[in-house]
């Protein structure tokens, strides 16, 4: 059992992984580009399937001439807090359709995109940042502002920065900023079954 920011896993763990979470308060200082090419750098070190490697980030910093159009991909919820960040990243995976082994389609794309988002999280706890994931954004607007072509899945977006009070937030927002807890192991690991729920 390991106890670390107000969480406790069932069995011992490193405290990275609980000390990991996704907040919503930055406090929008500019992040140098060289530490989240470090960050991305340890992202891109995932495992993948036959080393395919389908990830790719596409990037920008708060304050650069692009920034609000990032910030407009996102979905006006997320738009809220994340144009505080010091970053902002749109995860994207190819599928190699056509130039994966005999030409099949890599099942895995996606399965290996969310490994490297993984280790970028983890990366950034390290750093002193913090990453937060998002499913809110604006897929389509994503590939057609990038012009993404057919083969590549947009998969999420990620903000990053420093952690602030929470007091920068919206209310409804403070009331969400803490480490959420997760399911009891027995509910999401089984042996020899499969238990639906």
């Amino acid at each position: 059992m390991t106890k670390s920011n107000n969480r406790e896993s069932q069995y011992p763990i490193e405290p990275i992984f609980l000390d990991r979470w996704s907040p919503r308060a930055f406090t929008g200082e500019v992040i140098p580009e060289s530490d989240l090419l470090g960050i991305l750098d340890a992202a891109h070190w995932a495992p993948s399937s036959a080393n395919q490697q389908p990830w790719r980030f596409i990037y920008t910093l708060n304050g650069a001439d692009d920034w609000d159009v990032f910030v407009s991909l996102l979905v006006e919820s997320n738009q809220e807090w994340a144009k505080h960040a010091s970053a902002l990243i749109f995860v994207v995976s190819k599928d190699f359709s056509g130039d994966f082994s005999e030409g099949r389609k890599s099942y895995t794309h996606s399965f290996d995109a969310g490994a490297a988002w993984a280790y970028l999280a983890l990366q950034a706890k390290l750093s002193g940042f913090y990453a937060h994931g998002m499913g809110g954004i604006k897929h389509g607007e994503i590939r057609e502002t990038f012009s993404i072509p057919e083969g590549y899945r947009v998969e999420a977006g990620i903000a990053v920065g420093r952690l602030a009070d929470k007091s920068v937030l919206s209310e409804r927002n403070q009331e969400r900023e803490f480490p959420s807890q997760r399911k009891q192991l027995d509910e999401v690991a089984f042996n020899g079954k499969f238990i639906a729920g």
